[in-house]
């Protein structure tokens, strides 16, 4: 689903930076350590839940099951279905066709006025804003998706993936103080989240507070021990610290985990930095 593969290439994003050209930020440190009970190991991440089901019937599933294999028969179904009264349910297809096919803002924005006008209940609404906050990132648009994040939150406070989705957000306008307030919070809910585990590393970072940092990417292995997002930020911080062994080791293995993704990628570009020198 496109969304999951957003949140992990953003996570990427987020959590990548330059090795051996990096400078600190500078910043206030904490007053107290973010800290909790390290979540047994082996027991994963939590899975996101299903895409949010705004309508039932047969033209709504047979549109969203053409979507990934053909999403442009599924927006010319779509578009044949809202023009004779598909509603909500065409709607709901025809924005998701838009991402699929690349037009990742018109998408959003589609989403945005499905979830304004539908009657739907609020937990439904709050999954479609939560669609649009993913396709804004896509379309390089967080301050959108800040928005439309802080609207699903408004209808279900209470979810830590939209935290999570607004965090991304708010780490991609590089306001890391308020993204890991929001990782902070779907962290209490939820503590076996090793994505919000590696987002709040990353922004304490990015903040120079190297020690918390590496004290949350190690959280984020403990609950899985291969994730590779997690890997690369342990990399750059084992950089940091200038552990050049143990930074190439986990670059390495976030290739072999994942070698076709945007984190396999950037841990490529941060072996090459390493290999080039500090003087590249």
């Amino acid at each position: 689903m496109f969304a999951r593969a957003a949140t992990l290439a953003l996570l990427a994003v987020l959590a990548a930076g330059p090795t051996s050209t990096a400078q600190p930020v500078a910043s206030t440190p904490p007053a107290s350590t973010p800290a909790g009970t390290i979540p047994p190991p082996g027991t994963g991440t939590t899975p996101r839940p299903a895409a949010p089901h705004i309508a039932e019937g047969p033209d709504y599933d047979h549109c969203l099951a053409m979507l990934y294999n053909d999403p442009r028969g599924a927006q010319a179904f779509a578009d044949t279905w809202a023009a004779s009264g598909g509603g909500d349910g065409a709607m709901h297809c025809q924005a998701l066709a838009q991402i699929e096919i690349g037009n990742a803002a018109t998408g959003a924005d589609m989403l945005e006025r499905l979830a304004d006008a539908t009657k739907a209940p609020d937990p439904t609404r709050a999954s479609v804003y939560g669609q649009a906050v993913q396709a804004w990132q896509m379309a390089g648009q967080p301050a959108r998706a800040f928005d439309a994040a802080t609207l699903a939150l408004a209808l279900s406070p209470n979810d830590p993936d939209l935290m999570i989705d607004r965090a991304l957000a708010e780490g991609s306008m590089q306001r890391y103080h308020e993204a890991i307030d929001d990782l902070d919070h779907a962290l209490a809910i939820d503590p076996h989240r090793a994505e919000a585990f590696v987002l709040r590393a990353s922004a304490w970072r990015r903040l120079n507070n190297l020690e918390v940092a590496t004290s949350d990417i190690e959280h984020a292995l403990a609950i899985n021990p291969d994730s590779a997002e997690a890997l690369l930020e342990r990399g750059i911080l084992r950089q940091r610290a200038g552990n050049q062994a143990g930074a190439r080791a986990d670059w390495q293995r976030a290739i072999n985990l994942d070698p076709d993704s945007t984190t396999a990628d950037l841990a490529q570009q941060d072996l090459a930095l390493l290999d080039a020198g500090p003087d590249q």
